[in-house]
């Protein structure tokens, strides 16, 4: 069919469940028809920007999604069909620079990515995923959704100099993180993305403005096993979720970031690498964010007049902990050979649970008050020994966790309290222990 002959106009098809129609477009308004062609690269294979051999194309692929359905279909509609045809297909075969066999390639080998993760529902449980609550784990690596951006992305801002990933390893394995990354793509970004469009029906672009703050960042947290899983991921996303990033804005970037730089730009492809912008400097980052972001949709600690992203984490960790009357996590990672500790000072009529995670083993926990003279543990002294072999799958093992305070009863405030950690032998090597205080 020629774009002459062409003559089904926008339409709406229901979907099978009957309720959300499918918005498509016309073969000719997916063409830009007699316009010149944008100048703007990133409108390039946009609907209504199309040339007539890709609209050619977008009529094919079209075609074969809606041929093949099943798996196939759901892998490209992979938010639903609420993004509607054109933009979703055009995602897909931008990815590919609108060549036909590469697209079909692409489609079907992130079908078998993700055959695995949807038989699970993409992990809709994140405390099951991740194996620990997810309060705990983001206070390893500080990451949030934070209102959006002026074209409606989402605003997601992430921030790896605050990465601890010994900390981490304290709390579930490093092959849960790509685990948790399916239920981040397809239930949170997922969820914020069909929120918007139920807000406004006219949003279709489904993507992401994100904010990597790297301030703190130090060259020794760049190690083999922070890239594996940022290559892991990356790998997913430009797979099966492609052409989903607006804009990434790397600020408060050390000078040692050039160099990694192009390692990490090997694990994207060329056109994702020219969304990226690297900005060092924290001014000239707050204004252009506030070029891209309204004042109210920005967290006051990036330029805007919205909640502190400190402030937000704080309470998203106990949302996201099921423990009623729970006021506030805090967690920190000893280092043990022979010993180690820290304290937390709690107020009048607070009282905390303590936990401890880890793969250590040999080691005595105890709490006692700073200003007892005696220093007589609360809790008497109670022994952390992993347990190993718990399944089958060593990469997939969890850490141990025990309380401290289950048997005793939580440690009641005012004080200040040392959470002290006592090897029961000599080591050569010291062990790492993360200690999450519940405080009510």
């Amino acid at each position: 069919m020629t774009i002459e002959e062409a003559t089904l106009k926008t339409e709406e098809m229901t979907m099978n469940n009957g309720e959300t129609p499918l918005f498509r477009m016309s073969l000719e308004e997916m063409g830009r028809g007699e316009q010149p062609e944008s100048k703007d690269p990133f409108d390039w294979g946009l609907p209504g920007q199309l040339s007539v051999k890709d609209v050619a194309i977008y009529d094919k692929f079209q075609k074969e999604v809606e041929k093949r359905g099943g798996d196939f279909r759901d892998t490209v509609y992979s938010f639903g069909e609420c993004e509607g045809e054109p933009h979703t297909l055009c995602r897909w075969l931008r990815a590919r620079k609108f060549d036909y066999n590469d697209t079909i390639k692409m489609v079907e080998e992130a079908t078998e990515c993700r055959s695995l993760p949807k038989s699970e529902n993409y992990y809709p449980d994140p405390r099951a995923c991740l194996g620990v609550n997810v309060g705990v784990y983001i206070d390893q690596y500080p990451q949030l959704y934070s209102g959006y951006s002026k074209n409606g992305s989402p605003l997601f801002i992430s921030k790896p100099g605050k990465l601890n990933i010994a900390s981490i390893e304290c709390a579930t394995s490093l092959s849960r993180l790509l685990d948790f990354h399916w239920y981040v793509m397809m239930h949170d970004f997922g969820d914020r993305l069909r929120k918007k469009k139920a807000e406004d029906p006219d949003f279709r672009k489904f993507q992401c403005l994100t904010v990597m703050d790297l301030e703190g960042l130090s060259i020794t947290q760049i190690n083999s096993k922070v890239l594996g899983v940022i290559k892991e991921q990356a790998f997913v996303d430009s797979l099966c979720f492609p052409e989903t990033m607006y804009k990434t804005l790397v600020i408060n970037a050390p000078s040692f970031f050039a160099a990694t730089w192009k390692i990490i730009k090997g694990f994207v492809d060329p056109r994702t690498a020219g969304k990226i912008e690297i900005i060092s400097s924290k001014s000239k980052a707050h204004s252009r964010l506030l070029e891209l972001v309204d004042a109210d949709q920005l967290p006051s600690d990036y330029g805007g007049t919205d909640t502190s992203t400190i402030d937000t984490l704080m309470v998203e960790a106990v949302k996201s902990t099921p423990i009623e009357g729970l006021k506030r996590i805090t967690s920190e990672i000893i280092s043990i050979r022979s010993h180690g500790s820290i304290t937390i000072e709690l107020l009048a009529g607070e009282e905390m649970d303590v936990n401890i995670h880890g793969k250590g083993s040999g080691t005595f926990f105890s709490i006692y008050n700073i200003n007892d003279k005696s220093k007589k543990s609360q809790i008497g002294k109670v022994n952390f020994d992993h347990s190993s072999g718990a399944t089958a799958d060593s990469e997939r093992e969890l850490p141990t966790n025990i309380s401290l305070t289950e048997a005793s009863g939580k440690v009641k405030g005012p004080g200040t309290f040392k959470i002290k950690g006592e090897s029961k032998s000599r080591r050569l090597t010291s062990e790492y222990y993360l200690i999450v205080c519940n405080v009510f």
